[in-house]
């Protein structure tokens, strides 16, 4: 067997474990699960997650979903707890521990401390008999028959574990609080969703200057406004009324038809009643404008309906909103 031969089989010798051991979730959820998902449901207080090495960094990730789902959550190192950071657990709080095996020195000490304080405790882990698991009011059963290490030493199976039954409750607090993709756009602003909630069009035309000529413009100079401005159009106005627009393309179009361009001025080779849309008006009406007219740029006004700037599709790719 060439090396090649050998990364492969090793690989899926790993993925095939790990798949094992997920595909057994499916048979060990339970009411206890069920019962774990409604005390974080019904606590008044935030859940601090909790575990010792590679349990630690997975708590961390599932914290991390839990926050942006609608779940205040914090995480609490186990062994830095015992050393000072329990003061992070507030009266209402509701503890979530990670251990695998559910017997470390750190969990043994802990987890008295904590039922001391009266806060409940929630625990996941692979074994049922342990410490953990018969010291806490609740249990997630976090089953990994073996590791994928080949001396079923170092933590693979046990975390992947760990990390679905982390997303798993995540997503079942979600349905239960009702939390809508509005919600999470509000956890995410500078998400791409949060920027389609809540981007509008005054904070794309704010990223450029604002390109204008008079209608008497000599077409020199609207030339040299184009590019300066460099987004390939310029609007046409009167009193700060958009009368015209002029494109790169109508620059092009008015070099070809034209040898002599004296005399020529914006009015000229202007497009007139050119598509608008409002400074407060939402990025991703704009995007459904150019998108229908086949455009790239579109002029938007402000509320006493004068000329307010330029919205380029470039803008709404560079936001995510494309």
């Amino acid at each position: 067997m060439n090396t090649y031969e050998q990364i492969l089989k090793n690989a899926r010798s790993t993925v095939h474990i790990e798949h094992q051991a997920v595909a057994l979730l499916l048979d060990l959820l339970d009411e206890d699960f069920a019962k774990a998902v409604l005390e974080i449901f019904n606590a008044k207080g935030r859940v601090i997650i909790t575990g010792v090495g590679k349990s630690a960094i997975i708590a961390q990730k599932i914290v991390a979903t839990l926050n942006s789902t609608g779940t205040p959550a914090v995480f609490m190192h186990a062994a830095d707890a015992i050393h000072g950071d329990l003061g992070t657990i507030l009266d209402e709080d509701l503890v979530l521990c990670l251990s695998n095996s559910g017997s470390t020195p750190e969990i043994k000490v802990l987890i008295p401390l904590i039922r001391s304080r009266k806060n409940k405790v929630i625990a996941m882990t692979s074994n049922k008999e342990s410490f953990l698991a018969k010291n806490a009011d609740a249990l997630i059963w976090a089953y990994a028959e073996k590791e994928a290490c080949p001396h079923n030493l170092a933590p693979t199976t046990s975390t992947t574990v760990q990390l679905v039954l982390g997303d798993a409750l995540a997503l079942a607090l979600l349905d239960l609080r009702g939390f809508s993709k509005e919600d999470f756009a509000k956890y995410h602003p500078g998400g791409a969703l949060g920027k389609r909630m809540f981007l509008r069009v005054s904070d794309l035309i704010s990223l450029h200057e604002k390109p204008e000529v008079s209608e008497d413009t000599p077409i020199k100079e609207v030339i040299v406004e184009i590019s300066r401005k460099r987004l390939g159009v310029t609007a046409v106005t009167q009193n700060s009324k958009i009368t015209g627009i002029i494109t790169d393309g109508d620059i092009r179009r008015m070099l070809e038809n034209n040898e002599v361009l004296t005399g020529l001025t914006a009015k000229s080779i202007m497009s007139s009643n050119p598509k608008t849309i409002q400074s407060d008006a939402m990025a991703t009406r704009a995007l459904e404008i150019l998108e229908t007219f086949s455009i790239t740029q579109l002029l938007a006004v402000d509320e006493q309906n004068n000329y307010a700037g330029v919205v380029h599709l470039h803008d709404l790719i560079k936001e995510g909103i494309l």
